[in-house]
């Protein structure tokens, strides 16, 4: 998502969230992921009917055909994320996609319509799935993927502290569980430090804090921890300098002057050539208000004077289900 009008008074966590809350049902064990072993998980019902956390089965199952027939499983992780964001774009886009109970976390896709954060994660967990076998091309098989990218280790409580609303707990997240590699400091990236309270100060803001406010301690100890990450970035007017060593499928944030938070926004790398461009889900009109391929990403740093730089999170194969 890109920020939004200055008519529209939505703060930049809020925004970039596009989240809220979810309700769900597939729970992941608590262990440590290696990219080459077989995951032994029992994939479950969602704690919510299936409508309201599955929207858009019609769209996944042309997806999962197309996938089949070009074997989208024989590629490269980078370029699989890559492939599926491409499949995708033209999807509307929809803020709040996960706003879709008061109380009840859960894991969730929303083909339909299409957030940033949303954009990125179901291209990821999608690729994902077509490692495993084609039986469990499914909702279910989906949606634990999902949950995989995420929830905090992976696992999904059923409470909206067990989310993760910051894309720098997700990156080191992930990175302690061997599911990708910030590369962000080995392309030059510059520390930076931030006291992060976007959430619980602007709890007003949030379907769930609203809903239950006992949670706000809980988040307030959420940012203090993502406070205290090692956070680096490479300054805009450097990442034309390194644009050559992006690859496919690099997850793309887009760090902010904003000292409220880290980020503003966030996609995925695409190659064209010598050169590697920005697709991603936007509400701006200008661009369609969809998922779209957009500039080179060093271009596209220069459309905000807010655009601060960006940090690469370079995931990689996550264990096949079976």
């Amino acid at each position: 998502m890109s920020l939004p009008s200055s008519s529209i008074s939505v703060s930049r966590r809020q925004f970039l969230n596009g989240l809220g809350g979810v309700g769900a049902g597939i729970l992941l064990p608590h262990c440590k992921t290696i990219p080459t072993e077989t995951s032994s998980v029992t994939l479950r019902q969602p704690r919510l009917p299936w409508p309201v956390v599955f929207k858009g089965e019609a769209k996944f199952q042309r997806l999962c055909g197309e996938a089949k027939k070009k074997n989208w499983a024989s590629l490269p992780i980078g370029k699989r994320v890559a492939t599926v964001g491409k499949a995708i774009v033209g999807t509307p886009y929809g803020n709040y996609t996960l706003e879709i109970d008061d109380r009840i976390e859960s894991p969730s896709v929303n083909f339909e319509m299409l957030d940033c954060w949303t954009f990125y994660e179901t291209s990821l967990a999608f690729a994902r799935m077509v490692k495993c076998s084609e039986s469990f091309w499914t909702r279910e098989g989906l949606l634990h993927y999902i949950e995989l990218e995420r929830y905090r280790d992976g696992n999904c409580t059923g409470n909206y502290l067990s989310r993760m609303h910051h894309l720098e707990e997700v990156f080191s997240n992930s990175e302690r569980r061997g599911l990708g590699q910030n590369v962000t400091a080995s392309l030059g990236g510059t520390p930076v430090h931030r006291n992060i309270r976007e959430m619980q100060s602007a709890w007003k803001q949030y379907r769930y804090l609203r809903s239950d406010r006992s949670l706000i301690p809980g988040i307030a100890q959420v940012e203090a921890r993502v406070s205290a990450l090692p956070v680096t970035y490479i300054p805009r007017s450097k990442v034309a300098g390194i644009e050559s060593r992006l690859q496919d499928g690099d997850v793309f944030a887009i760090a902010s002057k904003d000292p409220s938070g880290y980020t503003s926004h966030v996609g995925l790398g695409v190659r064209d050539g010598a050169n590697c461009r920005f697709m991603h889900a936007t509400s701006s009109r200008s661009k369609g208000r969809c998922c779209v391929v957009d500039v080179r990403i060093s271009s596209y740093l220069q459309e905000k004077s807010d655009n601060m730089g960006l940090i690469v999170f370079r995931p990689a194969e996550a264990p096949i289900i079976g």
